[in-house]
């Protein structure tokens, strides 16, 4: 099982929530939403474990938290993985947009010049700006769109990019997560529970609660279980193997 998403420090018993992905055999990529909790966080997972840590700096937090920005930049060789890092224009957010463009803009910088990394990405109510941004520093690495509830031709011109989605049981819970999802290239998709923020069968979700996204994907593809499984596994180990 793959969880490329998960915010493991903010569970209400975090060394619980790893110990159990452990036991589970979970593949897990942990992101963080301040360059602060990096080192906290990644001490969660033990050497050789299937988890690893993502350096983030969350859009919500980004104008309050810029001045972390030069940790950002220390911290980034310790790890080929960022997250959860993008834009969010949404309205409790919007009035910040200037700030958080400027914060993703030297993130995707720092990126580039660190030789590019995977990159979990925020992009509500910000879609095009964040495609924009990732247009202008093409040597980043490889995004992720995480949570990523566009237009047709907005997933198309994201794949277009380069873009990977990665889709959680939340999405595919309204008709617009649907129909994007629909839209992605198969071998581009991969999965995610956004937990504890996501809610799966009126829960938060939990990482092994991204496998239950199969099920969906296999009626949006009109596809087996097996085929479904396979071609995630497939992305995982493609976008992995790429960085």
């Amino acid at each position: 099982m793959i969880d490329l998403h998960c915010h493991l420090d903010l569970y209400p018993d975090p060394s619980g929530m790893v110990a159990e992905c452990i036991t589970r055999r979970l593949y897990v990529l942990s992101v963080t939403t301040v360059p602060s909790a990096f080192e906290g966080t990644a001490a969660l997972a033990p050497d050789g474990s299937r988890i690893k840590t993502a350096l983030g700096l969350h859009p919500e937090l980004a104008a309050a938290r810029a001045r972390e920005l030069p940790l950002f930049e220390r911290l980034l060789p310790r790890t080929d993985y960022v997250g959860e890092i993008g834009l969010d224009g949404s309205r409790e957010h919007r009035d910040t947009m200037d700030a958080q463009l400027g914060v993703l803009r030297d993130i995707l910088r720092m990126c580039s010049l660190a030789g590019g990394r995977v990159m979990s990405m925020h992009s509500r109510g910000a879609i095009d700006c964040v495609l924009d941004a990732l247009e202008a520093e093409p040597s980043a690495g490889r995004p992720i769109l995480h949570w990523f509830v566009g237009t047709k031709r907005q997933v198309e011109r994201a794949a277009e990019m380069g873009c990977w989605f990665s889709v959680g049981p939340s999405v595919l819970l309204g008709e617009r997560g649907r129909t994007a999802v629909r839209a992605m290239p198969w071998d581009r998709v991969l999965t995610e529970s956004d937990g504890p923020f996501g809610q799966y069968q009126g829960q938060p979700t939990k990482p092994w609660d991204a496998w239950a996204t199969v099920e969906g994907l296999a009626q949006l593809w009109n596809a087996s279980r097996e085929e479904v499984q396979s071609r995630l596994v497939s992305n995982f180990r493609k976008i992995v193997a790429e960085k």
